[in-house]
């Protein structure tokens, strides 16, 4: 009998998260983990209708907290109680009223009309990128270009001044420690070190929240105030949660996406040419990157009816993992799913979820990916990788922790 990958946080199952969902969506495609006590969805059907099923909560912060006997004060405890409220950790109604209200900010002419702005973003950062070196040794692309540009965008967005932009960065990665699961720092002082960097970025928020209350912009943070009297409007402790929650979840999520994109697209030196010399080939590539090493590997439900799937009992108050890197894959849904088709349909794969929880920045984050992935093929020939990945040992993304690149010789600056 095939053993059944357990654990997603063995080094085999962070290397090839993509793997390890294969033999499980083979064998036992809603397979309970006792490692992660929580049940491994791997199909894409099962996967898809668990967006839609309401046994299936998104509020999975406050049952944590309310099964857990620490004291108020304790670190941990104290920065789920400030995740909880966030839009993406709710159910409706809670939720409904959120997304509406966030909506405002996410209109789609208003995403779109940024792409001029994020080009001109790209390239700076690919010129430092060029001068910093690259050709004969490798140079981390992370680093230079994909770790940069969405907390660039998302600082701009919300109207900080230019000079924050650092620590914008700076509290995402300590929250990064946490949200997206434990493996990637085991020091004993991750919590305290995050739940500080949480408490900094809210007072940052707070006054910035005053400020545009005072003297509202064509920012995203002036969008997100709403009409003035209505009783539906986001508090100011809402808009800190939305500030926060849009500063982490698209910085993360866009570093991977623009990382993995050209390390799949690199691999084939064929393909990278092909897309490299066709730009309308780059919006289908960046799909099927999305597809095939998307940013996030599984998101968490919490059971909050008994239901039956595929003959498995799922019982209240327990976990459901949904595997989007199994879904996918799935070859019942794809024809040669572990194959780049830059003809295959592009609205179907699941990276950034489906229903009323589907990330809210999809079209801004495959904007960025787009513009960084497109502008990188054209603009450092012969751009490969050089050397193994690494990643980071969590449950939830796919994250690189560097990715050394080298390219041919091109001059800097220039800009074909």
């Amino acid at each position: 009998m095939t053993d059944l990958p357990d654990d997603l946080l063995t080094p085999e199952a962070v290397a090839d998260p993509d793997g390890a969902a294969a033999v499980l969506r083979e064998h036992d495609p809603v397979h309970w983990s006792p490692t992660h006590r929580a049940w491994l969805v791997t199909r894409y059907d099962d996967v898809v209708a668990a967006f839609r099923n309401p046994a299936l909560s998104s509020d999975r912060v406050r049952p944590l907290l309310a099964q857990r006997e620490r004291p108020s004060g304790d670190a941990s405890h104290r920065m789920l109680g400030l995740i909880s409220e966030w839009m993406v950790v709710t159910d409706p109604p809670a939720h409904t009223r959120l997304r509406r209200l966030a909506g405002a900010a996410f209109k789609q002419q208003q995403i779109a009309a940024m792409e001029d702005r994020i080009q001109a973003l790209v390239d700076e950062l690919v010129d430092a990128f060029v001068a910093d070196g690259g050709t004969d040794l490798p140079a981390d692309l992370v680093a230079g270009v994909a770790y940069p540009l969405p907390a660039i965008v998302i600082a701009e967005m919300l109207g900080a001044p230019p000079e924050d932009r650092d620590r914008f960065r700076e509290w995402s990665d300590e929250l990064a420690l946490v949200a997206f699961g434990a493996g990637g720092d085991a020091r004993p002082d991750r919590h305290e070190r995050a739940l500080r960097g949480l408490e900094e970025m809210a007072e940052y928020f707070r006054a910035l929240v005053a400020r545009r209350r005072r003297d509202p912009g064509g920012d995203m943070l002036s969008a997100m105030l709403g009409d003035e009297g209505d009783p539906d409007a986001l508090s100011d402790d809402e808009l800190v949660g939305m500030c926060a929650l849009l500063l982490f979840a698209g910085h993360e999520t866009t570093t991977n996406a623009i990382a993995n994109a050209v390390r799949l697209l690199t691999a084939d030196p064929a393909l990278r040419d092909r897309v490299r010399d066709d730009p309308a080939l780059v919006n289908p590539a960046v799909e099927e990157a999305l597809r095939l090493v998307g940013p996030i590997k599984v998101l968490v439900r919490w059971v909050v009816e008994d239901h039956e799937l595929r003959g498995r009992a799922i019982r209240r108050g327990e976990r459901v993992y949904l595997l989007l890197c199994g879904a996918n894959r799935d070859p019942e849904r794809f024809a040669d799913p572990d194959v780049v088709d830059l003809a295959r349909e592009r609205a179907t794969h699941v990276a950034f979820g489906r229903g009323i929880h589907a990330c809210i920045g999809a079209q801004l984050a495959r904007i960025e990916t787009r513009v960084a992935v497109g502008t990188l093929l054209r603009r450092l020939p012969g751009l490969r990788v050089a050397g193994e990945p690494e990643y980071l040992p969590t449950i939830a993304s796919r994250a690189q922790t560097s990715l050394p690149v080298v390219h041919d010789a091109v001059a800097a600056g220039s800009r074909p």
